[in-house]
Formats: C-alpha cells, sequence, structure tokens
C-alpha cells in the first residue's frame, strides 16, 4: 500500500483524460477486494478469448489520514480482428465487480451504479471506431452493436468464468499485482503468446 498517489498516468484514461472517482461507502479492504475484482474480470475474460493478458494489478494509496484511494489497471493485447471480444472484455470488469458487491453482501443500487467505469465503455467505443466498427452507447448502429449488446456477451462470460476471476481477484487482493502467466497458472487458461513471439 502506498501513502501517495501513483505516478499521474495510472489515474488517466486512453484519452489522457483524469478518470472519474466515486465513493461508495464501502472499507477499505472491500474496496479493495471490490476493484481487484474488477480488474480480474477484465484478465480473466480477455484471456478465455485468446487475448495475450501482459498483467492485471489493484492500485491503492492514502492520500491523507484515514483516507484512502483504490483504482486498478489491466495492460492486454489489443486485436483488431476480435473487435466485440474486446470491447466485451472492456465491459466484463464492471459485471465482475458489481457480482463481487451481490455475492458478499454489499449491493445497493448507489454502490451498482459506481461500479460502472465510463472510461471503459469509452476506451472500448474508441478503438473499435478506430478499427472501423461501430459501438452505440445505447442504440445499435448500422452494422454495429451497442453497448448493452456487448454487456451481454461479457455477463454470460462473467457466469460461465465466475469461479477463475474469483481466484484472481483474492490472489490480486493478496499480492497486488499479477502477470499474464500467474492468471493463466492459477486458472488453468492459456495465456496467448504475442504475434511474433514477443513479449
Amino acid at each position: 500500500m502506498m501513502t501517495t498517489a501513483p505516478a499521474p498516468e495510472v489515474l488517466l484514461d486512453h484519452q489522457g483524460n483524469q478518470r472519474a472517482t466515486v465513493e461508495m461507502g464501502l472499507g477499505y479492504e472491500q474496496a479493495r477486494l471490490g476493484t481487484a475484482f474488477h480488474e480480474a474480470g477484465h484478465a480473466v475474460v480477455a484471456m478465455a478469448y485468446g487475448v495475450h493478458v501482459v498483467s492485471s494489478e489493484v492500485v491503492a494509496w492514502f492520500p491523507e489520514p484515514g483516507r484512502y484511494a483504490v483504482t486498478g489497471q489491466t495492460f492486454y493485447e489489443f486485436r483488431p480482428s476480435m473487435p466485440w471480444q474486446f470491447a466485451a472484455q472492456c465491459a466484463a470488469g464492471t459485471l465482475a465487480e458489481v457480482e463481487y458487491l451481490l455475492t458478499h453482501g454489499l449491493w445497493t443500487p448507489q454502490r451498482a451504479a459506481s461500479c460502472d467505469a465510463e472510461h471503459d465503455r469509452e476506451q472500448a467505443i474508441d478503438m473499435l471506431a478506430g478499427n472501423g466498427h461501430c459501438l452505440g452507447r445505447d442504440r445499435v448502429p448500422a452494422g454495429g452493436k451497442s453497448w448493452g449488446q456487448v454487456r451481454g456477451m461479457a455477463r454470460r462470460r462473467v457466469g460461465l468464468l465466475w469461479r477463475e476471476i474469483r481466484t484472481v481477484a483474492h490472489a490480486m487482493n493478496e499480492h497486488t499485482k499479477l502477470t499474464g502467466d500467474q492468471i493463466a497458472a492459477m486458472t488453468g487458461l492459456t495465456n496467448a503468446p504475442l504475434p511474433g513471439g514477443a513479449v
């Protein structure tokens, strides 16, 4: 646990803007584990789709006595040939975090709404648009899909992979950062090699 904030870039979204912060009304340990579930959702669903995962981690610190802040980050390969799977793994973090709240008796409508990481949705929209695919926020664009549709894809994957997500989340909460190969070893999933064998 850090006492000072991480490097500024850790707190930025894919466009270099400050990510939104929310108050969930949880204790430090509960919030940290919830973030671990969020990042585990990204990592496990991405890996299950055959994407190379580099690492996944919880970033937590105390900006001042009695006050904590927590976020996370997951690094993986983007495959332009798998646009909807990429979007689904972006949605999987929020869904895994909400499921954590439900299974741990912490769910409230406000906390569930606070899990909705808009930066994940916006990254999916921008990355897909840059590769010729249309992902709509609240509608199905011609020739594309809506965020609701890819959330449906993600919901099914999170349900099928809940045991693996739970395993990774608890390990991440304990160790802070996991490599893709560590995640593969503990879940039995395959961490696909990067094209050309580069790491």
